[in-house]
């Protein structure tokens, strides 16, 4: 399936969930590795907000990744933010969705506030 570049100059992405390990096979713990590199992939929780909307969504970003200044709560930037629809049968049932995956996570800035008093 095609991988479409998320745009997120316009938007504001607050962590919700700390990265953890990408479980690969839930039976085995086995952890899921980037196909090209071998490094070991990590899945955080955030907020997207803009235009006046929000989703919630887990983006997939490689250990080497992830910045050790992140706050639960606070804003971070995601370079690299791809979409990837994907499908697939599980137990007779079709299911679908779009995977999220960024070169990596780090601390960004509140914006500032419009109309602010300088």
């Amino acid at each position: 399936m095609r991988t479409i570049r998320v745009e997120t100059s316009g938007a504001m992405i607050l962590l919700t969930e700390a990265p953890e390990p990408k479980v690969r096979d839930r039976q085995t713990g086995e952890i899921a590795k980037d196909a090209n590199s071998g490094e070991a992939l990590m899945t955080i929780g955030v907020v997207y907000i803009e235009d006046g909307e929000s989703s919630l969504i887990k983006v997939t970003v490689p250990e080497g990744g992830i910045s050790e200044r992140l706050t639960l709560g606070a804003p971070v930037s995601l370079p690299g933010l791809v979409a990837r629809p994907w499908e697939s049968v599980f137990n007779g049932q079709q299911r679908h969705g779009i995977a999220y995956r960024a070169a990596a996570v780090t601390p960004a800035a509140f914006p500032a506030a419009n109309g602010a008093a300088a």
